[in-house]
Formats: structure tokens, C-alpha cells, sequence
């Protein structure tokens, strides 16, 4: 299939959560088979061996409009929906940004002749609303939306994430032909919204990027992140209190902006896309802390778990609501309901390697028989024929 995707960015220096995943996914479609074109929402366009690009026509409003937002640290408020849409906003997402985006879609469609269907990617729907319904009258092509941020983006969990603006204000789901979804928790909240065919596309590893390497196991509990907010609790639980507890093993913490306090832990900063791998399989054990905003939502996914899992490694998790949907707890992931289980677990998988070893195999053997992102790249496409 010829698929246009149409994502949030793919230039990792803007530090979006989703983007190395959507690398992952887009070099899965066209792994698969696919044949991939890419248009950025944020910033230029980047090419790659498995894409090819068009340049993003709104480009500086782009870059503009995220500057604005960091500086401003807006944050959505439900009760208040047109809060944040401030007049001149709006005039600018109708007059401007929307325009040229129908206009740019339409002049790639017109070009390429014979798109499959186009794949919208965590772009802010209430700037494209109407255009998807445009375009499938006008030329027939199925648009799929696929929001990988579940479920804080939604308006009923947007404040407690203190997400910087709510996209789904105004908008319209009902203009998708089907509405792809990182947590099978929410899929009620937007089939009453109006959204068809709602289907999980949890986040997932690409087997060959996240491939375990042979390194010395130098740390003995790891943890990587950015941010305690909404996982204080289990960061004190897992990370701060046992480091006090065993003084004889090591904690490393990558990352930043912990405001809590880390205990013994060695905080060892940030951590680069490129030797995060090494981090993780330095370490015995690799602790996995989800904010409670994905952990107490039925299946929500993130990206670590399967990161993690991929690698190898021998995972410790925070109780996380359907987490069982994706490893096996036990065997394949190990979760701890306590400080002191945390404790426990730990003091018992770093007596045994081999115990160690056999859990991270099973993990990764997991990964590779349901977890690629080749397995969500088919997934996009079984649903697609199904639109068609």
C-alpha cells in the first residue's frame, strides 16, 4: 500500500514523547512492504531510508506555536474549553494553518495520484477539523488517526497529566474512518464521542534497534525517566527507600526534573537515544514506573515495558491495570505491590542470575512474538482493507 502519514514531527530534537516510536512504525510499514511518505506537523522534514518526505508547509507557525507553549506552560482546563484558544489563536489555526495544511494534502494526493490511505499521527485534531471529511469526499481516500497519547489527552485527564493544551476541543472523531489508540481503557470514552472502529495500537520495539548487547552488568537496580510527577509514590517505593534499605546494592537513576528525594541512588542525568541501550543492559534488574495517570487506565501503554522487554532485561513494574494483556507476570515481568515486595524481589533476583536471565529471555521472546512494530504495521493495514 502507498500511505501518506501525516505525524506530529519527526525531528528527535524537538523531544516529543511519541517520535522514536514513530520512527519505529514508519520503518515498520515499510518493512512490511508499504510504501511510505511522511509530512511533519512540527518542524522540517527528515529523510530517511524508509520514508521519503514533502516539507512541512506551516513550518514556522509550527515551530512558533511549541515555542509558545513551552514558555507559556499552558495547561488544558475542561471546565473551560475555549480557555486556551485564545482569539487570536483560533484565527490563527482557521486563517492560516488550516488552509495551507487542506492545501498541501490535497496538492500531494493530486501529485502522488495513487495514495491507499492517509494516517494522521497525534496532530492536534482541533487544527484540521473538516479536512479529513474534504478529503474523502473529494478523492475517496480512507484517513486513519492514530493517538498515541492515552489517555492524559483526553479533556477528563488532561489536567492531572497538566498536559499543555487539549486538541480535542472542537474537534470532530467521527470524521475518521477508523481511530487507532495506545490504551484499550478509553475506547468507550471516544466511541461515545463519535470515533468508529476504536483499536488498540499499543507501542511496541523494534527488534533489531533494541537488541540486547553483551556488556558487564555493573548496576544492580536501574531506573530511566523524566519526571516524578504522578509516580512519586512508586519512585520512593522502588527507588528511594530500598536504596536506603540495601546498602550494599546499587541504584542508578537516568533522566531529570525529580523533585522527590532519590534516596542513595546515583542520578546520572540525562541519557541519549543512542546509549540508552547500554544503560539498560548494564543493569540486573530495570525498573519500570509508570505515572498512575496510564497505570490506573485499563492496558495503557507506554514505550519502556516493550523497550525493556526487547533488551532482554529483567523488569520490575509498579502494579499497572492490564498489564498482563502484554507479559506474562511471573515469568515474563515481575510486579511488586509494596516497598518491602520491591525489597523482596530484589534482594531474591540478584542472588540469581539465572533466575535473571530466564525472565529477560522470556520477555524478549515475547516482544518478538507479539510486540514488534512490525505486528502493529499489519495491524494498520488489516484495518485499513477492512475501511476500504
Amino acid at each position: 500500500m502507498k500511505i501518506l502519514a501525516f505525524v506530529s514531527t519527526i525531528d528527535l530534537k524537538y523531544k516529543l514523547g511519541c517520535t522514536p516510536s514513530w520512527w519505529q512504525l514508519l520503518k515498520a510499514l515499510h518493512e512490511t512492504g508499504n510504501e511510505v511518505i511522511v509530512v511533519p506537523y512540527l518542524g522540517g522534514a527528515v529523510e530517511s531510508l524508509w520514508w521519503r518526505t514533502y516539507e512541512n508547509s506551516c513550518k514556522l507557525e509550527s515551530v512558533l506555536y511549541n515555542n509558545f507553549l513551552k514558555s507559556n506552560k499552558k495547561t488544558a482546563n475542561p471546565s473551560k474549553p475555549n480557555e486556551f484558544l485564545s482569539a487570536i489563536t483560533k484565527n490563527l489555526i482557521n486563517l492560516d494553518i488550516k488552509p495551507k495544511i487542506k492545501k498541501q494534502l490535497t496538492d500531494i494526493i493530486n501529485r502522488e495520484k495513487d495514495l491507499d490511505f492517509i494516517l494522521f499521527m497525534n496532530i492536534p485534531l482541533n487544527h484540521i477539523t473538516g479536512i479529513p471529511s474534504e478529503l474523502k469526499t473529494e478523492f475517496g481516500i480512507p484517513c486513519l488517526y492514530y493517538d498515541g497519547d492515552m489517555p492524559t489527552i483526553l479533556p477528563k485527564y488532561a489536567v492531572s497529566r497538566g498536559f499543555k493544551f487539549d486538541y480535542y476541543v472542537n474537534s470532530d472523531v467521527s470524521e475518521y474512518d477508523a481511530f487507532f489508540v495506545n490504551s484499550k481503557g478509553v475506547i468507550e470514552d471516544l466511541q461515545e464521542a463519535g470515533a468508529k472502529n476504536v483499536t488498540p495500537l499499543y507501542y511496541a520495539a523494534d527488534a533489531d534497534l533494541f537488541a540486547p548487547v553483551n556488556v558487564e552488568q555493573t548496576i544492580d537496580v536501574s531506573f530511566y525517566g523524566h519526571g516524578s510527577e504522578l509516580r512519586e509514590e512508586w519512585m520512593t517505593n522502588m527507588i528511594a527507600n530500598p536504596s536506603k534499605r540495601l546498602p550494599g546494592v546499587n541504584f542508578s537513576v537516568g533522566g531529570s526534573n525529580f523533585g522527590i528525594d532519590m534516596g542513595n541512588a546515583k542520578l546520572i542525568g540525562p541519557v541519549s537515544y543512542s546509549a540508552f541501550r547500554e544503560f539498560c543492559c548494564k543493569s540486573k534488574i530495570n525498573l519500570n514506573i509508570t505515572r498512575w495517570s496510564h497505570t490506573n487506565i485499563y492496558a495503557s501503554a507506554t514505550a519502556r515495558p516493550f523497550e525493556l522487554a526487547a533488551y532482554g532485561a529483567c523488569i520490575v513494574s509498579q502494579p499497572y491495570k492490564g498489564i498482563e494483556n502484554w507479559f506474562e507476570i511471573g515469568k515474563e515481568i515481575i510486579v511488586v505491590n509494596s516497598e518491602d515486595e520491591a525489597v523482596e524481589a530484589y534482594e531474591w533476583l540478584l542472588s540469581s542470575e539465572e533466575e535473571r536471565l530466564k525472565i529477560g529471555e522470556r520477555a524478549r521472546q515475547r516482544v518478538l512474538k507479539e510486540h514488534t512494530y512490525r505486528h502493529r504495521a499489519k495491524t494498520i493495514i488489516e484495518v485499513c482493507k477492512l475501511c476500504n
